[in-house]
């Protein structure tokens, strides 16, 4: 048996077990040791696990598991509390530069414990009947609603998540605009497997697909979701948009130990 010391971390309530792992030595091959951990039931709890590991060229390396254990694609909100995490250990003052799995982000982190995240460009937002699909990190499906309080987001995005985009699933974005720059978002996550209280990634697909299908005329969109208010800004070009950003809180909720 040995002891690991944990963080807590939430983003507008989007969870996370966060590690200092610049020794490397945490199992990333471990998914059932990963999953334990988050269970709410039998562990910590978490929606998911990140390691901070170092990065021989930037400010450190982000490496992301969803709650079912599995190594993941990005997380906009994990990604605002690792880079708050970084400056808990001095790692960073207000700006970071730090590599995930989709390549290099930039952070800005001010003292009022707001963090603002630059996401990759993204250029291809696909628009169907009824949906829009796009890749900002993380795969997402948004779809505009009238009754987002009344949503089955459980099953009917557990329902899409599987039938639409099978056995890789994305994650499913249900939206109701509320003002001309204010959208309510409610989001069911793969590989957690269930509504979560936030995701970056998918607001951040949810400003896009809301800017490019004439939702909002706005470069600056609010997006309310059960856990707190995130926002994103966002330069529409040609080829799709960039210099995209996301900003809101990150918190760190308790450390502790754990044996494993």
């Amino acid at each position: 048996m040995r002891s690991i010391t944990f963080y807590k971390y939430q983003g507008t309530g989007n969870d996370f077990i966060i590690i200092d792992d610049r020794q490397d030595y945490f199992s990333k091959k471990d998914t059932k040791l990963i999953a334990r951990l988050c269970d709410r039931k039998f562990g910590i709890g978490a929606d998911g696990l990140i390691l901070l590991q170092n990065n021989r060229l930037h400010n450190f390396t982000m490496v992301y598991f969803n709650a079912d254990g599995n190594e993941s694609s990005m997380c906009g909100n994990g990604g605002r509390c690792i880079a708050s995490f970084a400056r808990f250990l001095g790692i960073v003052n207000d700006n970071a530069t730090f590599e995930a799995i989709d390549g290099l982000h930039q952070a800005k982190l001010f003292d009022n414990g707001t963090v603002s995240l630059q996401m990759k460009d993204v250029q291809n937002l696909q628009l169907f009947d009824g949906h829009v699909f796009t890749n900002t990190g993380s795969p997402h499906h948004v779809e505009l609603t009238d009754n987002i309080d009344h949503v089955d987001v459980l099953n009917q995005g557990r329902y899409l998540r599987n039938e639409l985009y099978g056995k890789e699933g994305a994650n499913i974005n249900f939206v109701q605009p509320e003002s001309a720059s204010l959208f309510k978002v409610r989001t069911y996550e793969r590989g957690v497997e269930d509504e979560t209280l936030s995701c970056g990634t998918g607001v951040t697909a949810v400003a896009l697909a809301m800017h490019k299908t004439g939702q909002t005329l706005s470069h600056e969109v609010e997006l309310q979701t059960p856990g707190g208010n995130l926002k994103v800004s966002f330069e529409p070009t040609p080829r799709g948009y960039e210099n995209i950003w996301l900003t809101g809180p990150a918190t760190q909720v308790f450390k502790g130990s754990v044996e494993l």
